[in-house]
């Protein structure tokens, strides 16, 4: 490299969306949400929430990149964060160090973050646990990052396999955490609607005794089925 990159880099330029338009997703199944976006959205299923019991999130998001190994990026988003933000970490999905512990994860929470997700390892988890803010992270090491850079704060990035950038809309359950783009959210919201109406309707069908659905009635009705008896 001829020259190095600067230390950090920080847009400061985000467009958040909406608090209405946020409001719209806050309680959404992730499942529903990947339905209402033709089956994509979701990050990588080794992203998982420290305390199932606190993965219920929703927020814009705040994109991090981490260097490998390195947190500098990270702690530097203390001083970008706004209310009700949820920081989006990315290291690449490296797994060598742990991005950030306790003390981070607290300084996040006092900032203002509603949430945490990053496709990387934390450590601490006791004192994580303690802070009483959601957590998803990529696993668990005691190994400690360097704080030197280069990092980047406000850019668009990877994370867990899914392109998120700053404004994004982050959701998370007990299953995942799942990104929907500003500029696709009108859109995703419309759809949601619909997806939730055709899940309560074939939900009561179930309660009241439903056995094969009927796309697979019809299929063994007419369809091109090859027989064995």
């Amino acid at each position: 490299m001829i020259e190095g990159p600067a230390v950090l880099t920080i847009n400061r330029a985000v467009t958040r969306p909406s608090e209405a338009l946020v409001a719209a997703f806050a309680g959404a199944m992730t499942g529903h949400l990947v339905d209402a976006m033709d089956g994509r959205g979701a990050l990588h299923h080794g992203v998982k929430p420290q305390d199932p019991t606190m993965a219920a999130i929703c927020g814009p998001a705040l994109t991090v990149f981490c260097y490998p190994a390195d947190n500098l990026a990270l702690l530097a988003a203390t001083a970008q964060v706004r209310p009700g933000d949820i920081v989006v970490c990315s290291a690449d999905g490296h797994m060598t160090a742990a991005v950030t512990g306790d003390l981070l994860v607290g300084m996040l929470k006092n900032a203002g973050a509603a949430a945490l997700v990053t496709d990387a390892p934390i450590r601490d988890q006791d004192g994580v646990d303690g802070v009483g803010l959601p957590v998803f992270h990529g696993g668990v090491t005691p190994n400690s990052p360097a704080s030197v850079g280069p990092g980047q704060i406000g850019l668009p990035i990877t994370c867990g396999g899914v392109r998120v950038e700053s404004g994004d809309i982050i959701v998370g359950d007990r299953d995942g955490v799942v990104v929907v783009p500003q500029a696709q959210a009108e859109t995703v919201r419309a759809r949601l609607e619909r997806v939730r109406a055709a899940e309560a309707k074939l939900e009561a069908r179930v309660k009241d005794g439903l056995t094969v659905p009927d796309p697979i009635v019809d299929l063994l009705a007419n369809g091109h089925i090859d027989w064995r008896d």
